[in-house]
């Protein structure tokens, strides 16, 4: 059998709720501060919960031409932003003769909602001749895929992702997977999500799963706290370059760090509840993938959505992974800053994790003042921690039981 390529990331963009770009972003996580406030997309009063993790300070011409803004969705120019800080920062270039061998695996969970809510409104009010020609192309979830192929002249493998909040874990490792194969020499990967509006934030609410501390926005998600009470919903997007590791050489690449395993299962056992098992078997099977023994592994990237049901059960698959050396790791969740982008938070997470290994830091979760008996693992609680991380694990898990986890190393030659 033909060995596995080696794959490495060389190139990163983000929009976050934190700041516009990685660096901007990253500083700020380190630093414990958050991006969360009261929503002002649009009036919430009388909402039930009535904060978000809302991106700011983003032009969205800054990063594309007006006529195609006009066009698109937010979740689209999220998606191209950020694509467009991770090309330049990669600085891989796609050409005529090179086309075929870079693809594009792009997801979100939602799609355009801002534009079919618009559309929606507009029929209702006006008819079928109100509804703007792009509507389909500015609403279906694989545009931003489109977008993105579309701009860099991409011709290999393609795919959109919908996995819920596991989407961004899978648009990685599936692009992984593509290289490693042979189908590509590199991917564009990444997730992005715009449904900051108000039939979502009515909807989630609905079910339960949002945070009301409406007073305290700042302080709202606190991911293993026995105090929380819901997520905060985000939005942005992360992309990632992944490249095989001897044409990134070839070309003189930077290099992040290295994908060194990947797996993706579903628990089939309810639309929303966890299962902790699966979830458990999930990360075995990819640091199995990797070749990876448990006892290697440095830090967690935890899903730590600050959901009650969510933060006990990942807590208990880590404990069932790991035995006695999950009280030797150190787990954060970025989640306790910028709230749940959905889509991007796989990726966005990702990203974050690379920079931990790459800059011997693991970013604190914050709010973390009461914590849950059930969570009594290390979480970094509050302040950044100097340490060195040679090997480490991003989880991300969604509604219906869909469940993504990428092993990250340094990269040592």
């Amino acid at each position: 059998m033909k060995a596995r390529r080696r794959v490495v990331v060389t190139g990163v963009g983000a929009v976050t709720p934190l700041a516009t770009g990685v660096k901007s972003s990253w500083e700020r996580l380190v630093k414990g501060e958050s991006g969360i406030g009261p929503i002002t997309r649009f009036d919430a009063t009388g909402f039930k919960t009535r904060i978000a993790a809302e991106v700011k300070d983003f032009t969205a011409e800054d990063f594309m031409e007006k006529k195609r803004v006009r066009r698109t969705d937010p979740f689209i120019h999220y998606a191209l932003a950020a694509t467009s800080m991770a090309m330049e920062d990669s600085g891989l270039v796609v050409n005529e003769h090179n086309s075929d061998r870079v693809g594009v695996i792009y997801g979100t969970c939602i799609g355009g909602m801002t534009t079919y809510e618009k559309n929606l409104a507009a029929f209702h009010e006006g008819g079928a001749d109100k509804i703007t020609p792009f509507f389909i192309t500015g609403f279906i979830p694989n545009m931003a895929l489109a977008e993105i192929a579309i701009a860099y002249g991409t011709q290999g493998p393609a795919q959109c992702v919908i996995t819920a909040c596991a989407t961004g874990g899978n648009a990685i490792g599936d692009a992984f997977r593509h290289i490693q194969y042979g189908d590509a020499d590199a991917m564009i990967a990444g997730g992005s999500e715009a449904y900051i509006l108000p039939v979502g934030v009515a909807g989630l609410s609905r079910m339960g799963a949002l945070s009301c501390r409406n007073d305290d926005p700042t302080r709202a998600c606190r991911p293993f706290d026995k105090d929380r009470d819901g997520f905060v919903l985000g939005e942005g997007a992360g992309t990632l370059i992944l490249e095989d590791l001897e044409h990134a050489l070839k070309r003189g690449a930077p290099i992040y760090g290295e994908i060194l395993g990947y797996a993706t299962n579903v628990d089939g056992f309810h639309i929303t509840e966890a299962d902790t098992k699966n979830q458990a078997r999930c990360v075995s099977l990819a640091l199995g993938d990797g070749g990876i023994e448990p006892e290697r592994v440095d830090y967690v990237n935890a899903h730590g959505t600050s959901t009650p049901s969510n933060d006990a059960s990942e807590t208990a698959a880590l404990k069932l992974v790991f035995g006695d050396h999950a009280y030797k790791l150190a787990i954060s969740s970025n989640k306790s800053m910028m709230g749940h982008l959905l889509a991007g938070a796989g990726t966005v997470e990702a990203i974050f994790t690379l920079l931990t290994i790459q800059n011997s830091i693991v970013p604190p979760t914050i709010n973390l003042d009461n914590p849950d008996p059930e969570c009594d693992l290390d979480y970094v609680p509050h302040v950044a921690r100097p340490m060195n991380v040679d090997i480490a694990v991003s989880e991300s898990f969604g509604f219906g039981g869909s469940n993504a986890v990428v092993v990250m190393g340094k990269y040592k030659g």
